[in-house]
């Protein structure tokens, strides 16, 4: 979340629809509560004995030959039902709290059912969480007790609390169900926490079932910058970007072989907290969303966006931070995609519901009848209202366009 948005919004209050939710609430703090107390984090010890989680549960394509991601950016969780709302109007402000937060989630696990969600930062308000870790196994506790399989990377508030930038990440990657990885085990020295990838696998039985047909790239894109020269927000280092170019090239080469009648790569998503340069670049003739405030990028261009041009695999970026732009707009092959603000201890706007994106990748049929390679990649976002409203359905990526530059 950006500082100066914060204060810009501070004294706004957003029109939040209870909806026939008061008794959803309430289940949810039963849960959140049984959840934040319950035995979820898993000891440094147990982790050291057990192989990685992502080895024990392969994420892939079921027979229905797509795979959908729900994205949660900003959910600023504090202490739970304690934690006030957030630009909501005076008059729903009494009973509304970190725990419409939880039930957003809920909702959408529900009704979306997803085969993978990513918390893309700002996951916890440091500043005002008493206890980070209790607060950490709260704002998850939905995805958690839902079993499945979740990812997180790092904003630039989880660690203004009581852990630190490094203990965050690390009791994040003990948590159940969990696919989040503290940094790759390859790279000796990289910049950051979380720094990961994660392979999706095609059908099973079919031709794919032992390729990954969908690479997901996590990185921590900082949160201030610390070379005084420098004002701002933090950015994604060289080391950073060397692991990431040395990650595509693997798994494009694994792709390609055996020598199969493959013209392209495997395509790439990635996610991070804070937005490129890049994302300036927009405006309401070449996107699709809105914007609403300013790009809250580093003062400084780090050249990530050159680098996974080059890579050649990544057909789209998904960021948070700025909680009042929600769009994707399209650049040298490339959509940059914001999700919208979530949490309702984040700062928001009155009379913007917050919101959720979620992307399909679809699998294209084989001459045989089979499931293939992805064919295509389209998204939507979804509101918090009475109808989950679905709005700017969108096609992101599709081996039949030719992308614009």
């Amino acid at each position: 979340m950006p500082e100066t948005s914060s204060v810009v919004y501070n004294n706004k209050r957003k029109l939040w629809v209870p909806l026939p939710l008061h008794g959803f609430v309430v289940a949810v703090a039963v849960a959140v509560l049984l959840l934040c107390f319950a035995p979820i984090n898993v000891s440094a010890a147990a982790r050291q004995q057990s192989p990685p989680l992502q080895l024990l549960q392969k994420l892939r394509f079921g027979r229905t030959g797509e795979f959908k991601i729900l994205q949660v950016a900003d959910m600023h969780y504090a202490d739970g039902k304690t934690t006030p709302c957030l630009n909501v109007l005076p008059s729903q402000v009494h009973g509304c709290s970190d725990l419409n937060t939880s039930a957003f989630i809920q909702r959408m696990i529900q009704a979306g059912k997803p085969n993978l969600i990513v918390f893309t930062g700002d996951n916890i308000f440091g500043f005002e969480a008493k206890d980070s870790a209790k607060s950490l196994n709260a704002a998850f506790a939905p995805a958690i007790a839902a079993g499945i399989p979740w990812a997180a990377v790092l904003g630039n508030h989880d660690q203004q609390g009581t852990l630190s930038r490094e203990g965050v990440m690390k009791h994040i990657v003990g948590l159940k169900h969990t696919l989040s990885q503290f940094n790759p085990s390859e790279a000796h020295i990289i910049d950051g926490f979380g720094n990961y990838n994660l392979e999706v696998g095609g059908v099973e039985g079919s031709g794919f079932a032992n390729k990954s047909v969908l690479n997901l790239y996590f990185l921590d894109s900082g949160d201030y910058s610390t070379v005084p020269s420098i004002p701002g927000y933090g950015w994604i280092k060289p080391s950073q970007q060397l692991w990431f170019q040395r990650t595509s090239a693997k798994l494009q080469s694994a792709y390609m072989r055996p020598a199969m009648a493959k013209k392209s790569f495997a395509p790439g998503l990635v996610y991070f907290h804070i937005p490129l340069p890049e994302f300036a670049s927009f405006d309401a003739s070449n996107f699709t969303g809105v914007r609403q405030e300013g790009i809250s990028s580093a003062s400084i261009n780090s050249g990530f966006f050159t680098t996974m041009v080059e890579a050649g695999d990544v057909k789209a970026v998904f960021t948070g931070h700025d909680h009042l732009n929600d769009f994707c707009g399209q650049m040298t092959g490339i959509q940059l995609c914001y999700a919208g603000g979530f949490g309702y201890h984040a700062y928001g706007k009155v009379g913007w519901s917050r919101r959720a994106r979620v992307v399909v990748a679809s699998l294209e049929k084989t001459d045989e009848g089979g499931w293939g390679a992805v064919k295509s990649i389209k998204t939507w976002k979804r509101l918090d209202d009475g109808h989950l409203t679905a709005i700017d359905e969108q096609v992101l990526w599709s081996k039949n366009l030719i992308p614009k530059v």
